[in-house]
């Protein structure tokens, strides 16, 4: 088997982006994020700016309707077309990595998944968003509380298992105590000794 897709879900202010772009490059990747919205926009002809603000959305329980199993909801419309999409790629046999998406649990019975989740002590990640979003850290810290419900009401809806909690992923780890250089280079080692333990694996990769 050639395939290897890994799944990080990842806390706000993590350093999870971080974390993708240096697997990605060094597993040799395409790296699924927010241009997967790209893709599928120029696949529907949709407007990608549209997406955008339904993107990692939990559904807006007082304005959406389920009936017959069909969702009138924008943020679930959108997240069925990003499962569609993760699961056409890896039915292709298609190798990459993914942040979030519920990419653990859409892609769980792929034989090629790595499922991680990142997440760093509370004050590295206000220091994050203070410095990427130019805000005050009272700022930072209610952007991140808001953006981890968000997340979370977003997975638990799609998933069975809680997000970040251990029983939902392969791997949990806190970047905070190895750095992002540091976990980097300890994910790449674990995925190398996972592809190696499976003889299912192509030793190539």
């Amino acid at each position: 088997m050639n395939q290897l897709i890994i799944a990080l879900g990842r806390q706000v202010g993590s350093g999870g982006h971080k974390i993708g772009e240096i697997l990605s490059q060094r597993f040799r990747l395409p790296h699924y994020d927010k241009n997967l919205l790209a893709e599928i926009a120029a696949q529907r002809k949709l407007d990608p700016d549209l997406l955008r603000q339904y993107e990692e959305a939990p559904k807006r329980r007082f304005l959406s309707r389920t009936v017959r199993g069909l969702n009138n909801s924008a943020q679930a419309g959108l997240a069925q077309l990003q499962f569609q999409f993760l699961r056409e790629k890896a039915a292709a046999g298609d190798s990459f990595l993914v942040l979030g998406r519920c990419a653990e649990h859409v892609l769980r019975d792929c034989p090629g998944l790595i499922s991680i989740f990142l997440c760093r002590d509370l004050p590295e990640r206000v220091e994050a968003i203070r410095h990427a979003k130019e805000m005050s850290e009272e700022m930072a810290l209610d952007f991140i509380r808001k953006g981890d419900r968000r997340r979370a009401a977003y997975h638990d809806e799609h998933c069975p298992t809680p997000w970040g909690s251990g029983e939902t992923y392969d791997l949990v780890i806190n970047i905070s105590r190895l750095g992002l250089e540091g976990t980097a280079d300890f994910l790449e080692e674990y995925i190398h000794r996972r592809i190696v333990s499976d003889p299912s694996w192509d030793a190539k990769l």
